[in-house]
């Protein structure tokens, strides 16, 4: 069993790395773990998370009472037990604020590209929450309608929220969402985003299985029909301009295409 000078240790180094990353900034920003149904150790109040050390680690109850702890829990504790109690398989949320993908809450832009295969395979499309006050109830609420079905969130005008079986993969998570975020955003500045077509989000649907990766995905929400002889998709990649290999894959003709179309929108 992990004793919970290790779980407090693994927080702080989490918390290190969203703030070396610039997920967040001065105090943003909060870490928990579930110990058990009523045992959760979360970040304090007021720390930078850049500055953490084990000894700040806060242990609370179900209802976010501080059970042991110098400091005060983050006031953001709510959405965490939220979710704790929503979701059973979850056993740690990370929350931050990733620039880029904040961008998109608050250009009004939805993260629901279907990019990159890495992306696809672990987080799908991240839905934004409706925008709500810091610290109140608000933010809980807003996630209701999308804690089923996902393992990352934005919150609009405010960040993103990542959960996880393990503190390490609610981290990867976020780094995933942010990553996402910022390839998307590099081929709107480009000029054009395409998408995987469907056909091949199929093939990663079926790899994600295969694969056994946790937690909740929202599978691919471009096609109702997808997997069927319906497919809309696998028609629109074909009439849209998408550039798609085919299964044999002119790897070199592929690749030799897409630096063209770069190199085209970068003016060179």
């Amino acid at each position: 069993m992990v004793s919970s000078f290790e779980i407090k240790k693994e927080i702080c180094e989490v918390g290190h790395k969203i703030y070396a990353e610039g997920f967040v900034a001065a105090n943003d920003g909060n870490i928990s773990v579930k110990v058990s149904d009523n045992e959760y150790y979360c970040t304090p109040t007021g720390v930078s998370k850049g500055a953490l050390t084990p000894d700040m680690i806060i242990r609370i109850d179900a209802n976010g009472n501080k059970v042991e702890g110098r400091l005060n829990p983050s006031s953001e504790i709510k959405m965490h037990l939220r979710v704790y109690r929503e979701r059973p398989d979850v056993n740690a949320v990370v929350h931050a604020h990733p620039p880029v993908a904040t961008a998109f809450t608050v250009a009004g832009i939805p993260l629901d590209k279907y990019i990159l295969p890495e992306a696809v395979l672990t987080i799908g499309d991240v839905p934004t929450c409706e925008y709500g006050t810091p610290s109140t109830m608000e933010i809980p609420d807003s996630l209701m309608p999308y804690i089923q079905n996902h393992d990352a969130f934005l919150l609009k005008n405010h960040g993103a929220l990542t959960v996880g079986n393990t503190l390490t993969k609610a981290f990867f998570t976020m780094e995933e969402v942010e990553f996402n975020a910022k390839i998307c955003k590099y081929a709107m500045e480009l000029g054009n985003v395409e998408e995987i077509p469907c056909e091949q989000l199929e093939k990663l649907m079926e790899l994600r299985k295969k694969m056994r990766i946790p937690g909740r995905h929202p599978g691919c929400k471009k096609c109702p029909n997808l997997g069927t002889p319906n497919c809309k998709c696998k028609q629109n990649s074909e009439t849209s301009g998408i550039i798609t290999p085919s299964s044999t894959c002119a790897d070199d003709a592929f690749i030799a295409e897409i630096t063209k179309r770069v190199i085209a929108a970068l003016g060179k």
